[in-house]
């Protein structure tokens, strides 16, 4: 090979050698950017999620009630330890879940608090406009409304082992009640049905 065409050769290869680092170079980039943006996503779902978590943990709401109820099932009447109940002994039929505008048993009602409901009470003498009010701020599902005769508050909202005292429908205690405790963990049977049951009187 003549001086020339080795000389030639030579540049080939270092620009080949060149062209190569480059590649590496290029590739070591890219992965460290991905490596970073991995990371970084990972940062913002955990602090998103740890947020969230703070916010609802950081809802207090005020004169909330916790309790421990046995949860066997009776038949017969049961003398609750709370007005109204919010978990204890209770009737092996749950209540169909729902708009009433009677009194309900007890003992039905009570069953659908280990199936993770919210009941939600109210005084007779409440203005209609109110019970309207009171009944558009529950869920769809799981959830029961109605009247509760001896309520120490025009509003009491239930749950398992839970309870507060509301004053008005429109008390933001109640959205925060909602999100804490329907459908929750601290239900014996969180997702157990909720029809299929029985109707009591003044179903709607």
């Amino acid at each position: 090979m003549s001086a020339k065409n080795r000389a030639r050769q030579d540049k080939v290869e270092a620009y080949k050698r060149e062209q190569a680092k480059r590649k590496r170079s290029g590739r070591i980039w890219i992965w460290s950017l991905s490596a970073l943006a991995v990371v970084a996503i990972g940062g913002i779902v955990a602090v998103t999620v740890f947020g969230n978590q703070q916010i609802v943990e950081a809802r207090q709401i005020d004169g909330l009630q916790t309790f421990e109820n046995d949860a066997t099932h009776v038949a017969g009447t049961v003398d609750y330890a709370q007005t109204p109940p919010a978990g204890g002994p209770h009737n092996a039929v749950w209540m169909n879940c729902g708009v009433y505008n009677e009194p309900v048993p007890n003992e039905n009602a009570v069953h659908d608090l280990e199936h993770g409901a919210v009941w939600a009470t109210y005084d007779p003498s409440l203005p209609q406009s109110e019970v309207d009010a009171l009944i558009a701020a529950m869920p769809d599902t799981y959830a029961v409304v109605s009247p509760y005769e001896g309520l120490d508050s025009p509003i009491v909202l239930s749950a398992w082992d839970a309870q507060v005292a509301i004053d008005s429908p429109e008390d933001p205690r109640i959205d925060a009640f909602i999100e804490r405790f329907w459908q929750s963990s601290t239900a014996p049977e969180p997702g157990a049905p909720c029809t299929g049951g029985i109707d009591a009187p003044g179903k709607q």
